[in-house]
């Protein structure tokens, strides 16, 4: 539940919460609670709405700090979600006192959020970098090429893969940037510079992408927030300041 005040976000406090709520306590932010709700489809308290994180982000707007509130916040409840089961025996599982863990006392399984690895190539030729826009998203803005890591396979091969599999291209000198939690799908993404290797041309796949380009530093356009590590990474190579 968010309440938007003067253009700035605001959640309910410990206070603002009816005592008949049946909720679960995810983490604190600044010494500010943040809970599950547990009774789905319930009305918002007075003054606040329901609104989602795309919501948030696209037509609220919100600092930093609270945007990374927010999907990790989104995170957990996925894994409350997911795991009101045991996924071994059934049962049903209980709450760890130690440690943030879901534990079955009937066959000993223990049960952590779940963190998936993705990452992010910024692929490189000569002045330039690889700009593409997602097929069937709406999403004006460019960003870079994307996708989960497969079974058995090294953050780098992912990154080869991915480029290969998106747009055709061979990529060479893959090194690590920085990563950043994204709690909307539960990842960890992990951000790469590369360089392509040989045949520049792309041939995007249409079922992923709808637009591939290569942008000089100059023309690149930064996303409308500052919210996510494919933003960074093209606003740092457009300063000149990728690793090399």
């Amino acid at each position: 539940m968010v309440s938007e005040l003067e253009g700035n976000v605001k959640f309910p406090t410990w206070q603002e919460l009816p005592e008949t709520l049946d909720y679960q306590y995810l983490f604190s932010l600044d010494k500010q609670g943040v809970f599950y709700l547990l009774q789905e489809g319930r009305e918002p308290l007075p003054g606040f709405t329901y609104k989602t994180l795309r919501e948030i982000r696209y037509e609220i707007g919100a600092p930093l700090q609270l945007m990374y509130m927010m999907y990790t916040a989104w995170h957990l409840i996925c894994w409350y979600r997911d795991n009101r089961f045991c996924g071994r025996c059934g049962s049903h599982p209980r709450h760890s006192t130690r440690e943030r863990a879901l534990i079955c006392d009937k066959c000993g399984n223990r049960i952590y959020p779940r963190i998936v690895p993705a990452v992010i190539a910024g692929v490189i030729w000569e002045d330039k970098i690889l700009l593409t826009k997602y097929a069937n998203r709406k999403m004006s803005f460019y960003a870079l090429i994307a996708g989960f890591t497969e079974i058995g396979e090294t953050l780098e091969e992912c990154v080869a893969r991915e480029v290969m599999e998106e747009t055709g291209l061979k990529v060479k000198n893959i090194r690590y940037y920085k990563s950043q939690p994204w709690g909307s799908v539960q990842d960890l993404i992990m951000g790469f510079y590369c360089d392509v290797d040989g045949d520049t041309h792309i041939h995007i796949d249409k079922s992923e992408l709808k637009e591939g380009v290569w942008v000089s530093r100059a023309e690149i356009e930064g996303q409308r927030d500052d919210w996510s590590l494919t933003n960074h990474m093209m606003m740092t190579f457009k300063a000149g300041k990728e690793p090399h």
